[in-house]
């Protein structure tokens, strides 16, 4: 180190050191510390002296005394883990039809505008008739729906970028009391137009049962689509159906689908090279062929980083929106891995508990971090090879 670099150090440093202590303080103590507590029986109401009791709090949860809740916690949190999948296809189809025709040309973008304009007018058409027939519910929805489109044919894509993505950066305490308020089984506008949609599809097909079908419960319901019995997850056609599980993985793939996993397959498809397209569209190459060979290899990075990112935040999710909606019922079936940590920790106050579930979530997204990277690695360079 030089004269000048020896004398500006003291001064650097004394410029980072808030930071460096706020990491200190507030990232690098809490994870040890925390590591720590998971190896004692630390209660804050003292119910046994403080102890160091080694792995009894991991031998607990996964097959002691707290193992039935904690694994019920887990198939929970994995019930949840359905809606990523589902979410990042949705957001690549967002994106895909939000890019519009990747490189295209003049003639594309007039055919889009053709598309809309057709959407407009069947809209248009739909309220009128809608109207005539006194289906008034009707009408109002598929006058929002041709409102949207005309908004969207004016403005562009933008207005429906904006759109899309609302959802995402509202408070999130305040769209879990919305829906909540949706997923009413009595006054809920979910039910209420299902049951419209069921009524009129009796009456007007020929050979539809007209006995009534029983609408679900939702959040107060324990149905599911696995057909789990809610205290023993055991399999069972008497709980199939849908219920809370279902209420909330419903409502979190519509608040994520247009959320960031949409911004970045944008901006990965912004950087595909057109002259790939024009190459493909020369060699006379279909849409699907096209997006096989020229989009999805230049976009599987950008689904992978998604896939990776989407899996950390299912693991540690899902306490929020119980919270707001459930308060993990019923009968326990919304209680994930976050949720329990929190119920262990901050209204059990066993914190050495607490501790230990929370570094079991942290091994079990290392785990699925590194295979991922194992197994992108490998996929990565076959398709660079290739």
């Amino acid at each position: 180190m030089n004269n000048l670099r020896r004398k500006e150090f003291p001064w650097a440093m004394m410029f980072l050191a808030p930071s460096i202590a706020g990491v200190i303080a507030f990232v690098i103590f809490p994870v040890f510390f925390a590591l720590a507590m998971a190896f004692t029986n630390w209660d804050l109401t003292h119910r046994e002296p403080l102890a160091f009791i080694g792995l009894d709090n991991f031998r607990r949860l996964l097959w002691g005394d707290e193992s039935p809740r904690f694994w019920k916690s887990a198939i929970n949190t994995l019930y949840l883990a359905m809606g990523v999948p589902v979410s990042i296809a949705g957001s690549l189809m967002l994106a895909l039809m939000l890019a519009g025709p990747v490189g295209g040309s003049n003639g594309h973008a007039r055919a889009g505008r053709k598309v809309m304009l057709g959407a407009c007018g069947l809209g248009f058409a739909g309220v009128v008739i809608l109207l005539m027939r006194g289906w008034t519910d009707a009408a109002f929805l598929a006058g929002l729906f041709f409102t949207i489109c005309v908004a969207g044919a004016a403005i562009g894509s933008v207005f429906f970028r904006t759109l899309f993505y609302l959802p995402y950066f509202t408070s999130g305490v305040a769209l879990f009391i919305l829906w909540k308020h949706l997923y009413h089984p009595d006054i809920g506008p979910i039910n209420a137009g299902l049951s419209f949609l069921i009524e009129h599809i009796q009456a007007i097909i020929p050979g539809i049962s007209a006995a009534k079908v029983e609408l679900p419960k939702w959040l107060s319901s324990v149905n599911n689509l696995w057909g789990m019995a809610p205290e023993t997850m055991s399999p069972s056609k008497q709980f199939f159906g849908l219920g809370a599980r279902d209420a909330i993985l419903i409502m979190g793939i519509w608040c994520t689908i247009g959320g960031n996993n949409m911004l970045l397959f944008l901006a990965g498809l912004g950087n595909v090279p057109k002259t790939l397209y024009e190459s493909a569209a020369i060699d006379g190459a279909g849409r699907w062929a096209t997006f096989r060979e020229v989009t999805w290899p230049h976009l599987a990075p950008t689904t992978f980083f998604i896939l990776i990112i989407s899996a950390m935040a299912c693991f540690q999710g899902g306490f929020e929106q119980a919270r707001v909606m459930t308060q993990g019922g019923p009968a326990g079936t919304t209680v994930t891995l976050g949720y329990q940590l929190y119920i262990v920790g901050f209204e059990e106050f066993r914190l050495g508990l607490a501790s230990a579930i929370s570094w079991i979530i942290f091994l079990i997204t290392l785990i699925f971090t590194l295979a991922g990277w194992r197994f992108g690695n490998r996929y990565f360079d076959g398709e660079i090879e290739s």
